[in-house]
C-alpha cells in the first residue's frame, strides 16, 4: 500500500470513527433500550451510561486525531504516532476478538438484517485493526 493510499485509508477509519461516535450518544434511543435500560440498578445504569459516553468521546478524539494526522500517522516519521497507531490497531483488534468471544451469537444467528450488522460491524473494525497496523508495520 502506498503512502497516498495509507492516507486514504486512514481517513476512511477517522470518519468511520467518528461516525461510530456519533452514533453511540443515541444508540440506546436508536435500539430502544430505554426499558432495559431503566430497570438496571441505578449504580449499573449510571455506570453503562458514562461508559458509553466516554467509548463515543473517545473514538470523537482517535478519529480526529487521525484525520488530522493521516499523513504523518502514513509517513512513519514520528515516534509518538506509530505508538498512537499501534494502540489504536489493537484497540479494534481487542474489539474485534470480543465481537466474537463476548456477545452471543443469539442476538444475531438466523436473524437476516442482524447477522448482516454483526458482519459489517466486525468487518468495519477488522478493517480499522488493519489500516493502523499497516501504518506502523509499513
Amino acid at each position: 500500500m502506498n503512502t497516498d493510499t495509507l492516507i486514504l485509508a486512514l481517513q476512511f477509519a477517522a470518519a468511520g470513527q467518528i461516525i461510530i461516535a456519533v452514533l453511540g450518544f443515541f444508540l440506546a434511543r436508536m435500539l430502544d433500550w430505554k426499558e432495559a435500560i431503566s430497570n438496571m440498578p441505578l449504580l449499573v445504569r449510571e455506570v453503562f451510561q458514562i461508559h458509553g459516553w466516554f467509548i463515543s468521546i473517545t473514538l470523537l478524539i482517535l478519529g480526529t486525531l487521525t484525520w488530522r494526522f493521516a499523513p504523518d500517522i502514513a509517513g512513519g516519521t514520528h515516534e509518538f504516532l506509530r505508538w498512537f497507531s499501534t494502540g489504536v490497531g489493537i484497540f479494534w483488534g481487542l474489539r474485534c476478538v470480543m465481537q466474537w468471544t463476548h456477545y452471543s451469537s443469539v442476538h444475531w444467528r438466523g436473524i437476516a438484517d442482524r447477522t448482516a450488522i454483526h458482519w459489517i460491524v466486525f468487518l468495519s473494525y477488522s478493517a480499522f485493526a488493519v489500516i493502523y497496523l499497516k501504518a506502523v508495520l509499513g
